[in-house]
């Protein structure tokens, strides 16, 4: 069944004020003849009113429940809220749920149960297999942010504080007057910038966390980017763990590796890392590379620290994995993924015909049939 009906239904997670649509992208879809349907959100970064002007009908938040007819796909972001109840719309979302993370199996069931389909947006991909849309230059950039706040906050609160919660930033440039504080602040106690290493530094994702560091004013030479050439012989690797103040990772983990650092890698008399940021944020993965955390961190509570083992010397190390990190700029990374993802979004109406939907509902039913029999019923 094709579609030219859109529900945009409000996000629910904590802190997060992205919008998988914009005024913009909505208005390109209504005049193109779809009909959009546009939540209320107390927490999205564009004003109710915003769309409102360009002549989107407004819904009560969450109203798609019981409201949206069968006809409609319901798109967002972040997964839905915890709930049981069978799905039978067609959702586009980051559902999170088809690389055995954990409770996947509970959550893909829902669309199965429900007869509904799931076209998850982190696998629309194009005919070379590139991501169509994706937040990745964002969410590396947002990620090195507070991956040097922490570093120069360390410094400066050495009794062992945590790094303050944080709020989305209207904009891109308040954020990063509020990191070049950071870094002047940790400068004056260390005498020197930070030395940060990313690995995936060739994709967007590491792009982006090497342009934040370049545009706080961290030095070249302190930033060391890695990708498959540096990797390929697989880790531990006591680089990341001598030779840089922070570690950045931002690979798309798609297959079981080497961990690139592990517990035993910290006692190093040598060690100077003391901030990791995995952006990747595949906390629950059970082929996590970086197998030294196991929590989820949020921007309320943006760092957990690390266990070091008996006699570790060195600074103190904490993590960072947040994993809706382009939140931190809501505005700016909505726009960016929303342009992207708006040609494939106009093909809805031929969706059993347009390749990268009718894939996307292949990888759907290949995922059912991996659920645990029980689940299947």
């Amino acid at each position: 069944m094709s579609s030219q009906n859109i529900w945009l239904r409000a996000e629910t997670k904590p802190q997060e004020a992205r919008s998988a649509l914009t005024p913009t992208t909505c208005k390109a879809l209504m005049d193109a003849g779809y009909k959009v349907v546009v939540e209320r959100s107390t927490q999205r970064i564009f004003d109710d009113e915003e769309f409102a002007k360009i002549g989107a009908p407004l819904v009560e938040e969450g109203s798609w429940v019981k409201d949206a007819p069968k006809d409609y796909v319901i798109l967002g972001l972040k997964e839905l809220p915890e709930d049981d109840f069978p799905l039978e719309h067609v959702h586009v979302t980051f559902a999170h749920c088809y690389k055995q993370q954990g409770g996947w199996d509970r959550v893909l069931s829902r669309w199965h149960r429900g007869n509904g389909l799931l076209l998850d947006l982190e696998f629309l991909t194009d005919e070379t297999g590139r991501r169509v849309a994706a937040f990745g230059f964002s969410a590396g950039y947002a990620g090195s942010a507070l991956a040097v706040k922490n570093w120069a906050w360390q410094l400066t609160h050495p009794n062992g504080e945590v790094l303050p919660g944080e709020v989305p930033y209207a904009n891109q440039q308040l954020l990063i007057e509020s990191v070049k504080e950071a870094v002047e602040s940790g400068k004056k106690v260390a005498g020197r910038y930070p030395k940060l290493l990313v690995i995936g530094a060739l994709g967007r994702c590491g792009n982006g966390a090497v342009q934040l560091a370049k545009d706080v004013g961290i030095p070249e030479s302190n930033i060391i980017e890695w990708d498959i050439a540096e990797t390929k012989k697989g880790g531990p690797f006591k680089e990341i763990v001598e030779d840089a103040d922070i570690f950045v990772n931002c690979i798309y983990l798609s297959a079981k590796i080497p961990p690139f650092i592990d517990v035993a890698a910290l006692p190093s008399p040598k060690r100077t890392l003391s901030v990791v940021c995995d952006v990747s944020a595949d906390t629950t993965n059970p082929n996590n590379p970086i197998p030294i955390y196991d929590i989820t961190t949020t921007f309320d509570k943006p760092t957990v620290p690390v266990t070091l083992p008996a006699g570790t010397q060195g600074p103190p190390l904490s993590v960072i994995s947040i994993d809706h990190l382009p939140s931190l700029l809501p505005r700016e990374s909505s726009e960016m993924f929303s342009e992207a993802l708006i040609p494939s979004l106009l093909e809805l109406k031929n969706r059993k015909t347009a390749r990268v939907w009718t894939q996307a509902e292949q990888l759907f039913n290949e995922k059912v049939d991996t659920l645990p029999v029980s689940l299947r019923l």
